[in-house]
C-alpha cells in the first residue's frame, strides 16, 4: 500500500508536548499532522506547574491569553518543619522572561486550547483516533503505518517523525533506545480536589520524616496533596478512604471539597539514551523523565518542542541544513540532566532522612535567612538552573556569557504607543536586536547577504530618555525601532547594551554582532550556515575566518 498522504513532519502524540510541537510548526507554515491514539484530551489532571519559559512558548504559539484566563499565577512556596513552623519561603517576584516564574494551570483545559490551536492552520491534519502500529524509514522520508479503533489502516509519509508518545513511548520502543537513570522505591499519594475553598495561594511542604507532603494550588477551586508512602505500607493502605480523608484533614484540606483523583506513583529520573536517529526524534516524557519535585516535567518537554520545531521548520523550508537537527540533543541535555538534579535535591529536603537531617536543613535555611543575598537567592528562585548551552547552532563566546542563554524579555512600547512583551515585536524567524541609540546607524547599514538569507529582523531597542532616531535613517531602512518604558525600574528582564544580539526563532542568542566587525561576523555566521548542508559528521572548529576580538563559531554539528 502506498502512503495517502506526504507531509514534513508527522507527530506521534497529543499531550502537552506534541501539540505544542505542532502549533509551532504550525504557525512556520510547515506542513504535518498529529497522531494521537484517543479522541479527547486527558480528563484528569496530571500536570500542575506551568513556568515562566513555558508561558513564553506559549506566547510564541499565540494562545498565552487565553491560557492565563485559567491559571493561578505567581504563586511561591512554604515549608514547614514538623512543628509546622515555617522556615523558609519562595516568593519570586522577577519576570525575566516576560511572565510569573511559577504558575498552576489544569492540564486538561491546556491540551483543549492547544486542540483549538490547532484550527487555525489549514496544513495541519489532525488524526485523533488513531494509533501508530509501526514506522519504517526510507532513503528520502518515514513511511508511518496507523490503524484506528475499527480497525482500519491507513500509511502515511513525511520527511521526518517526533515522538512525544509519553513514559511508555512506542516510538521509542521501537528505536531500540533505553531509558538510563533511576527509578526509585519511593511512592506517592496523589489527591485531587474539586470545589476547593482554601485560599491559600502557595505550595505548602510539610517536611516531616513520619509524612512528607505537598500540597500545591490550583486554578478554579482545585488543590493537589501529596503525601509519601512509609515503609511498609502498600498502595492499597493509602488509597483506602478512611486514610485519604485522614490525611487530608490532617494537612488542613477543605472537608467540603470533591475528590477527583487518587493514585500512587513512582518517580522516575531517567533520559533516553539517545533522542534520535536519522529522520526519527523523541521529546517530552518519550525522551526523558524528571521527578516532580520541581515541577519541570512538562516544562523540559515544552523546551524540548521551542528547540526542535524551529529546526525542523529550517530544514523543511531549506533555510538551514539537516546537520542543524543534530544540536537538538547537545543543546537540551545537559541542562533537562541540570533540571533532574534541581528535582532531586529539592526531594531530599522535602523528605528529610531523619529528624536530624531534617533539623539539619531547617538551621542551614534560618541561617542563610540572615545574610539578605543568600535569602533572595533562594526567594527569588536564582537556584533555577538558567536556559543555557555552550555548543550547538551558535558561534563562540567571547566571554561576555550571552551566547547559548535564553534571552530576558522586557516590555517594550512600539513608535505607535502600544505596550507589548519583547518577542511580540521579533517575528517567528531570526532576529538582530541592538540596545543602543549611538550604534543605530551601524545596524541600518547591515547589508551582508547572510541575514537575508536568514530572513533576520532589524530591531533596535532605545533607551529610555534617548532621543528619538532620525527618521531620514530609520526609513525604508527595515529596521523596527521600540522603545523602553521610562516608567519602570531596572530589572532581570532587562537587555544588555552596546552590542546586537543574533537570536534565533527560540530566543537563544546565536551570535554577539560586533557591528565594527560586522563583515567578520557575517562570514562566520555563513560558514556555520554552510556547516549544517555537510553530508558527513563535523568534529572540527569552524574557524577559518578569524578577526582579533571577534569569536570564531564553537558549533560542531553531527548528521546522521
Amino acid at each position: 500500500m502506498l502512503a495517502t498522504h506526504h507531509y514534513d513532519v508527522i507527530v506521534i502524540g497529543s499531550g502537552p508536548i506534541g501539540l505544542a510541537l505542532v502549533n509551532l510548526l504550525g504557525c512556520y507554515g510547515v506542513r504535518c499532522a498529529i497522531v494521537e491514539r484517543n479522541l479527547t484530551t486527558v480528563q484528569e489532571p496530571r500536570a500542575v506547574s506551568i513556568d515562566d519559559e513555558s508561558l513564553r512558548t506559549l506566547q510564541n504559539i499565540g494562545i498565552v491569553n487565553e491560557v492565563l484566563e485559567h491559571v493561578v499565577a505567581g504563586y511561591g512556596s512554604i515549608y514547614y518543619g514538623p512543628d509546622r513552623r515555617p522556615f523558609v519561603k519562595v516568593e519570586p517576584t522577577g519576570r525575566p522572561y516576560g511572565y510569573p516564574r511559577r504558575n498552576a494551570f489544569r492540564q486538561p483545559i491546556l491540551e483543549q486550547q492547544l486542540r483549538d490551536g490547532l484550527l487555525r492552520f489549514s496544513q495541519v491534519d489532525r488524526l485523533y483516533g488513531w494509533t501508530m502500529e509501526t514506522f519504517e524509514e526510507t532513503s528520502d522520508g518515514v513511511v508511518v503505518h496507523l490503524e484506528d479503533v475499527g480497525g482500519s489502516t491507513k500509511i502515511i509519509k513525511s520527511a521526518y517523525i517526533v515522538g512525544c508518545d509519553g513514559a511508555w513511548s512506542k516510538v521509542r520502543e521501537k528505536l531500540g533506545f533505553q531509558l538510563r537513570g533511576t527509578t526509585f522505591e519511593e511512592r506517592w499519594l496523589i489527591v485531587d480536589l474539586e470545589n476547593n475553598t482554601n485560599t491559600i495561594k502557595h505550595t505548602e511542604v510539610y517536611c516531616d520524616p513520619s509524612r512528607p507532603c505537598i500540597t500545591l494550588p490550583g486554578p478554579d477551586r482545585t488543590r493537589r496533596f501529596e503525601f509519601k508512602l512509609l515503609n511498609g505500607e502498600s498502595d492499597a493502605d493509602l488509597l483506602a478512604p478512611e486514610m485519604v480523608d485522614h490525611l487530608l484533614r490532617s494537612h488542613g484540606a477543605d472537608p467540603g471539597a470533591t475528590l477527583r483523583r487518587k493514585v500512587v506513583y513512582r518517580f522516575h529520573a531517567r533520559a533516553a539514551s539517545s533522542w534520535s536517529r536519522g529522520r526519527v526524534f523523541l521529546a517530552g516524557d518519550a525522551a526523558h523523565l524528571t521527578p516532580p519535585f520541581a515541577g519541570q516535567g512538562m516544562n523540559s518537554g515544552l523546551r524540548d518542542a521551542q528547540n526542535l520545531a524551529w529546526k525542523l521548520a529550517a530544514v523543511t523550508r531549506g533555510v538551514l541544513g539537516p546537520g542543524v537537527l543534530a544540536t537538538y540533543e547537545r543543546e537540551r541535555s545537559r541542562h533537562l540532566w541540570e533540571m533532574i538534579r534541581l528535582a532531586l535535591r529539592m526531594g531530599k529536603i522535602m523528605s528529610p532522612r531523619s529528624r536530624l537531617h531534617g533539623l539539619a536543613t531547617r538551621s542551614a535555611f534560618r541561617a542563610l535567612a540572615i545574610w539578605p543575598k543568600a535569602r533572595d537567592y533562594v526567594a527569588e528562585m536564582k537556584y533555577k538552573p538558567k536556559p543555557f548551552f555552550a555548543e550547538g547552532f551558535i558561534l563562540a563566546d567571547d566571554g561576555a556569557g550571552l551566547v547559548g542563554r535564553l534571552i530576558p524579555q522586557p516590555e517594550i512600547i512600539t513608535t505607535d504607543g502600544q505596550r507589548c512583551l519583547l518577542d511580540d515585536v521579533l517575528g517567528d524567524g531570526f532576529s538582530l536586536v541592538l540596545r543602543d541609540a549611538n550604534a543605530l546607524a551601524g545596524l541600518v547599514a547591515l547589508d551582508q547577504p547572510v541575514w537575508s538569507k536568514l530572513g533576520v529582523r532589524r530591531i533596535a531597542l532605545l533607551p529610555a530618555g534617548a532621543p528619538p532616531p532620525d527618521s531620514r535613517l530609520v526609513a525604508g531602512s527595515g529596521v523596527t525601532v521600540i522603545l523602553e518604558p521610562g516608567d519602570t525600574e531596572p530589572r532581570e528582564a532587562e537587555l544588555p547594551s552596546g552590542v546586537a544580539l543574533l537570536l534565533r526563532p527560540d530566543r537563544y542568542v546565536a551570535a554577539r554582532v560586533v557591528l565594527t566587525h560586522a563583515d567578520a561576523i557575517a562570514r562566520q555566521v555563513e560558514a556555520l550556515v554552510a556547516s549544517t548542508w555537510a553530508a558527513s559528521e563535523l568534529s572540527s572548529t569552524v574557524d577559518d575566518v578569524q578577526v582579533e576580538g571577534v569569536p570564531a563559531p564553537a558549533a560542531s554539528m553531527s548528521v546522521s
